[in-house]
């Protein structure tokens, strides 16, 4: 008395509906035992079990009416190695089932031979002369719905059995079994179930981090598999064909979208062979941009939410990526994007206030990481926020956990009746009408109106959608539910008596748990994530790198990664690598030995830019490594700001003074405005060769001969000159006597770089772009040179 005690003062009717069904059940005790087996059949059965295979194809219509005539179409298959003579296909109508549970025992043991197996309905057979081993038999069967004697709206068992014979056993007994569900309507009900579907577009991770050089920034894919999915007949295409009819909430990964967008537009690249990319197809670009116009018009008018970019896997990041710095803001920027992703591609404006936790398991931790990103509705399931008061209906989704966070618990059974292999006809039949007849049952437990959500696996194949789809038309006729948004569920009246504590860490499914992102592959984003920031700083166009890298991090963390650990970590090791590459392309080129001659000059320092775009805020350190004998810019190290044009290289000069002879070694390395290193530093020596006072006073004795020769031909020609005037040495007047000149003057350049000591001095290596020192000189450096590609 339950059900009934627990509505007394609301509404009589729940009452009498379950004094009603009890009655029934009792009235149809005798006829129950007598329906436990089938006379002389017990011996027989034991020893035939799965002796042949019954598959139940088609039932039509899968609700029927007063008035309609039911046909059940199938195969049956002889699995033994006896023929079977004398045999004959029937239908055989079991009781009302009264309750879920009783719905999911039938569907348990649906082929058991040991169950019961009803009494057949007399006349309405197809007959088979023999059955030889290995073949299959087509048969069809139809039977007014007047003859199955159905009573009172509910569900009903009908099985139907290949009964015959074998040599072995020479008596008529069941050989198969299989058992289904009749839902029993035939009129509207007085109060009908409001039930919200859910209809996912998720897909796998299809974008690398990877963009093309040109303005378009062409994006480069894992592969061409998308397309696949896409195309007519594809899984993607048929959800949205499928859905366009359907009274349904879309839930859609933002990611998606923008991997079919791009394809739309033509300019995404593959993996070609040896690192190289080569064009996607004209042919795909044409089966995505069709696919999403149908789309465009299949979610007009209808409710669509959107999911964070990616999809991220909030129990993964709750369980192992909260401690590591940084994880909780990657799933607020997958937040933020994906409504304008969304309202981009769709021109639609989505809802994003839901989190969908995988399979809908929660735990306080997934709830709260859930919710922290802006969501405050967490889609859960009723296998893990289970009901713990014993209530013998079905509450409403909506449940008020605290901190103004509603739990919209799905329905476990509901959730899952399209999971598994549903490509074979036997199989989808099986499954709508166990859906069916759970949804008939929740609506006929209580006269009160509830709101139901089904949220099915996040990828449906193409069958399972297509038996989603079948269920759904059959709902859609409102016989005993109604649509409803995903909104208005999570707004409706909360079942005051359902439970609303949410289960601890410890009873999260272990099997959901080992499917989960290590600690370690959150380790690797933060990584990924310092050295984004790092290099972006230097970048002029910093959406170009940004952007592309935000959303391949969103990426790392989709749930699609599950039981694809070995590819998630390959994703993550590309995403990375690529990076690296990229901030590798701003660096300092290597320079070898270089000879100071003298006490002051210069030193060139070479910075090269090999990415397209113009780099700066970056600053130079060159530091001497004994300052005692060589100081840069007169103390230990000097800077100086960079800016690079993309493509090209540019020398940075540096006025170094020497204080003593010998080699002293020098590290010059790229810093960022905010002194974070960037890239490898460079190390080079620099050999000081100072002048000696020996050397001086070789000059200085140089310098005097050159003086004292330049008055003695003074005085030479003032006495010609004398001569001259007084008639002595005709014919010498105006001659003119070579000298040797004026001599350079010490200073005027500077010494040659060699060292006595040591012979001649070294060639000018070629990875120098310009001798090694020059005049200190407060020229400012070039603005860059071409780099040779």
């Amino acid at each position: 008395m339950a059900e009934a005690a627990h509505f007394q003062g609301t509404s009589a009717s729940p009452a009498r509906r379950w004094l009603r069904r009890t009655g029934a059940v009792l009235a149809g005790a005798p006829l129950l035992a007598g329906l436990l087996q089938l006379p002389g059949a017990a011996p027989a059965q034991a020893a035939s079990t799965d002796t042949v295979a019954v598959s139940l194809d088609s039932l039509t219509p899968t609700t029927p009416h007063d008035g309609d005539t039911l046909t059940v179409s199938g195969t049956v298959t002889n699995n033994g190695k006896q023929t079977v003579t004398g045999a004959h296909v029937g239908l055989r109508m079991g009781p009302e089932l009264n309750t879920r549970s009783a719905i999911d025992a039938v569907a348990r043991h649906s082929d058991d031979l040991h169950g019961r197996v009803g009494s057949e309905l007399d006349k309405y057979t197809e007959k088979f002369a023999k059955l030889s081993p290995g073949v299959a038999e087509h048969f069809s069967i139809a039977v007014p719905v007047d003859k199955l004697d159905l009573g009172a709206d509910g569900v009903y068992e009908l099985g139907v059995s290949l009964s015959g014979q074998t040599s072995a056993q020479p008596w008529e007994q069941v050989l198969g079994i299989q058992r289904t569900f009749l839902p029993w309507q035939p009129s509207d009900a007085d109060s009908k179930t409001r039930t919200t579907f859910l209809w996912p577009l998720i897909s796998t991770v299809r974008m690398t981090a990877k963009t093309g050089a040109g303005d378009l920034q062409t994006p480069v894919f894992l592969d061409d598999d998308l397309a696949k999915e896409l195309a007519p007949g594809g899984r993607l295409a048929q959800m949205v064909e499928l859905g366009k009819d359907l009274d349904i909430t879309w839930v859609i990964d933002p990611d998606l979208l923008a991997s079919a967008d791009a394809m739309a537009t033509g300019n995404y690249r593959l993996p070609g062979k040896g690192g190289t990319t080569t064009p996607g197809s004209r042919e795909h670009q044409a089966i995505a941009k069709q696919w999403l116009a149908n789309l465009q018009k299949a979610v007009t008018g209808k409710e669509v939410v959107a999911l964070p970019f990616a999809d991220p896997d909030l129990a993964s990041l709750a369980h192992n990526g909260t401690s590591v710095t940084g994880s909780l803001s990657h799933l607020k920027d997958a937040t933020d994007v994906a409504a304008i992703t969304v309202k981009t591609v769709l021109h639609v404006t989505p809802n994003t206030d839901f989190a969908w936790p995988v399979d809908g398991a929660v735990d306080p931790s997934i709830m709260k990481v859930a919710t922290s990103a802006g969501a405050d509705r967490v889609i859960a399931r009723s296998d893990s926020l289970q009901e713990t008061a014993g209530l013998s209906y079905t509450p409403s989704a909506a449940r008020p956990v605290g901190g103004g966070t509603t739990a919209v618990v799905s329905d476990a059974r509901l959730s899952t009746a399209f999971e598994g292999d549903l490509t074979k006809a036997g199989s989808t039949t099986l499954a709508v009408q166990q859906f069916l007849a759970q949804s008939l049952e929740v609506n006929a437990q209580t006269d009160e109106q509830r709101s139901i959500v089904v949220a099915p696996q996040r990828m449906p194949t193409g069958s399972q959608a297509q038996a989603m789809a079948t269920a759904l038309k059959v709902l859609q006729t409102g016989a005993w539910t109604q649509p409803q948004d995903l909104a208005a569920a999570a707004k409706a009246k909360p079942d005051p008596s359902a439970t609303t504590r949410v289960p601890s860490t410890s009873a999260y499914p272990s099997s959901l748990r080992r499917q989960e992102l290590p600690r370690t592959a959150f380790e690797q984003i933060a990584r990924t994530q310092d050295k984004l920031d790092n290099f972006q700083v230097v970048l002029s166009n910093q959406s170009r790198v940004v952007t592309p890298f935000g959303r391949a991090i969103n990426r790392e963390m989709s749930t699609s990664w599950r039981e694809r650990g070995a590819e998630a970590d390959s994703y993550r090791g590309g995403v990375e690598a690529w990076l690296d590459e990229l901030a590798q392309q701003v660096k300092l080129i290597e320079k070898s030995e270089t000879k100071l001659s003298g006490r002051s000059a210069t030193i060139p320092v070479t910075v090269q830019n090999n990415l397209v775009q113009p780099v700066g805020h970056l600053v130079l350190r060159l530091t001497s490594t004994m300052p005692a004998r060589l100081k840069i810019g007169g103390k230990a190290y000097a800077e100086q700001r960079v800016e690079v044009s993309g493509g090209h290289s540019q020398s940075v000069k540096f006025a170094t003074s020497a204080n003593a002879n010998g080699r002293v070694g020098v590290i010059a390395q790229l810093y960022t405005e905010d002194g974070q290193e960037y890239g490898a530093p460079v190390s080079f020596d620099v050999k000081v060769t100072e002048v000696t006072p020996t050397v001086m006073l070789v000059i200085g004795g140089g310098v005097l001969l050159l003086v004292l020769a330049g008055f003695r031909m003074y005085t030479q020609r003032k006495r010609a000159a004398a001569r001259r005037a007084d008639g002595e040495g005709p014919g010498t007047a105006g001659e003119d006597i070579e000298g040797p000149g004026n001599p350079e003057a010490p200073g005027d350049r500077l010494p040659e770089e060699s060292d006595p000591a040591s012979g001649p001095a070294d060639p000018e290596q070629a990875s120098d772009p310009a001798p090694d020192t020059a005049p200190e000189s407060a020229d400012p450096s070039g603005t860059g040179e071409r780099v040779d590609r």
